[in-house]
């Protein structure tokens, strides 16, 4: 299958060039050419800008084209347009961040309302979502049933730019006692990027169409905790701290501590149902395989550690709060 995907350097899109090269696909990558330039030999690179100008893939062809990071409305019909006559399928990365509610008692399916606009905000976060539910749109309208749309909660594994997961197992793995949000019982909710890209290619290979849910089962997190520990042979103790004495303390949801939602309003974002996927085939790996793979990769990258509670502020808030 001659496969065109815009993006395929980072992450999600890198989990995606390697199943489909793995697959056996014949990979284009069109991007800028910023992160890791060369990464994939055995892919063809076309550098331009998607949001600008597609001129250099003009007359190219493809049986599909994967969309793997567009959050601006504008840039999605641009890429849409240009090859809804190149190409007979257009698969979309979106999020679950597109439905209208995240506080809702039940688990979120397909068919829930989505966010819309606020056009008086000019906060990214704030617009993330509805912007998102926008591109879906655009692609629903030009591609029809040839589209398929995943929409992914917590992306997590190798090569996580974002730092949020693998805070966990690097912190456990540390040891001692660990600064542990809210309560072992509120639900998270990931999937491995690698099982993400597993599905989506699948959809392509079997002609699977339509709107998909892609997390990992609800779990608690104190199970997360708990796996961690396991797969990283380590003596920590977590010590929980509830939401309300954090919030009191200072720390900002969503922000100082990495898969915490704290805030009232957002208890169905780490609740979404992916029943329809599973029933089509989505495959997820253990999480322990997860966290042990994204462990290694990131005691190897030796890299910055950008997410989460630095010691010294961590130690200082068990003091006060713990004891």
């Amino acid at each position: 299958m001659r496969i065109l995907i815009l993006g395929g350097t980072r992450f999600a899109g890198r989990a995606i060039v390697e199943a489909a090269l793995g697959r056996g696909d014949s990979v284009t990558m069109f991007n800028r050419g910023q992160s890791n330039p060369g990464l994939y030999p055995g892919a063809e690179t076309v550098l331009g800008d998607r949001t600008k100008n597609l001129s250099p893939l003009d007359n190219r062809e493809f049986d599909a084209v994967i969309d793997v990071a567009c959050y601006d409305p504008a840039a999605a019909r641009l890429s849409a347009e240009a090859f809804a006559r190149r190409t007979g399928r257009y698969v979309f990365v979106s999020t679950v961040s597109v439905y209208a509610s995240q506080a809702t008692t039940e688990a979120q399916l397909e068919d829930a309302p989505l966010a819309a606009l606020k056009p008086d905000s000019t906060d990214f976060a704030e617009n993330y979502g509805a912007n998102k539910a926008l591109c879906e749109q655009v692609i629903q309208e030009v591609y029809g049933d040839r589209s398929l749309i995943g929409r992914p909660g917590l992306i997590s594994g190798p090569y996580d730019p974002t730092d949020r997961f693998p805070y966990w197992p690097r912190r456990i793995a540390r040891g001692g006692r660990v600064l542990a949000p809210g309560d072992p019982g509120d639900l998270m909710q990931v999937i491995d990027a690698r099982d993400l890209a597993a599905f989506l290619l699948d959809g392509l290979h079997r002609d699977r169409r339509g709107v998909y849910n892609l997390t990992g089962a609800p779990r608690p997190f104190g199970t997360l905790l708990d796996l961690c520990r396991t797969a990283t042979y380590s003596d920590a103790e977590p010590v929980w701290i509830s939401t309300e004495r954090l919030v009191a303390a200072g720390v900002d949801p969503g922000m100082g501590i990495p898969l915490w939602v704290g805030e009232p309003g957002y208890e169905a974002f780490n609740d979404v149902d992916s029943s329809h996927a599973v029933g089509a085939g989505l495959a997820c790996r253990p999480l322990t395989e997860t966290i042990r793979d994204t462990l290694a990769w990131d005691l190897g990258r030796g890299g910055p550690e950008t997410e989460g509670l630095d010691p010294a502020e961590e130690q200082r808030l068990l003091d006060e709060l713990a004891g």
